[in-house]
């Protein structure tokens, strides 16, 4: 079976697109953004594609791509557009696939749907991205709170940022997950110094 991941974060801004970039880097994958809100600076699919290093074909195009840096279902309202979840099925390809959210589980892309309704329909295993800051323990206990709710397999959290010792082992104690390593913040943020992180922080065989 075709090796797929969910990669989503406890909030917006956390890094999780530097994140993704890394483990589609490392996995030689295909990378699908299915909702991308905002198209004046560079999206998450260039960003992608600057920091993987792999080529044009592996960045597959988004389902929505929407004008405004907003909440998807607001962004959509604005444009015009209604997003219609029964759209956002997961490409079918031969390689590994890495899907990446926006923002947080509970981002709402209509009235009445948010990302992990959607997640629990693929039932895909997760990797939650979590900042290693003041207030990760509580935002990574509720967001894996949010996944075992709709029974979403959970991959595993990434940390990201400088290194906290108790709070990751706290987070791993209290909420019964598996910690896939940490990934720290980058002064130099360059593809060869993201990869490096990567393969010191992280076991992709694991």
């Amino acid at each position: 079976m075709t090796t797929r991941f969910v990669v989503t974060g406890t909030d917006t801004g956390i890094g999780k697109t530097v994140f993704a970039a890394a483990l589609v880097g490392a996995l030689n994958a295909r990378y699908w953004k299915p909702v991308q809100s905002g198209l004046e600076a560079e999206t998450d699919s260039d960003t992608i594609a600057r920091l993987s290093g792999l080529p044009a074909e592996h960045i597959l195009p988004e389902a929505y791509r929407l004008s405004a840096a907003l909440s998807p279902h607001l962004s959509a309202r604005l444009d015009g557009v209604e997003i219609d979840p029964a759209r956002l099925e997961p490409p079918a390809c031969a390689d590994a696939l890495v899907i990446e959210g926006a923002g947080g589980l509970l981002v709402p892309l209509t009235k009445n749907t948010v990302f992990a309704d959607v997640f629990a329909r693929w039932r895909i295993p997760v990797i939650l991205c979590a900042r290693t800051s003041l207030g990760t323990i509580n935002h990574t206990l509720l967001s894996v709170e949010a996944l075992r709710s709709r029974d979403i397999p959970i991959c595993g959290v990434a940390f990201i940022g400088p290194e906290n010792a108790d709070s990751q082992a706290t987070i791993a104690a209290i909420g019964r997950v598996k910690v896939l390593g940490r990934l720290p913040l980058l002064k130099n943020l360059t593809r060869e110094t993201l990869h490096r992180a990567f393969r010191e922080n992280f076991d992709t065989a694991a």
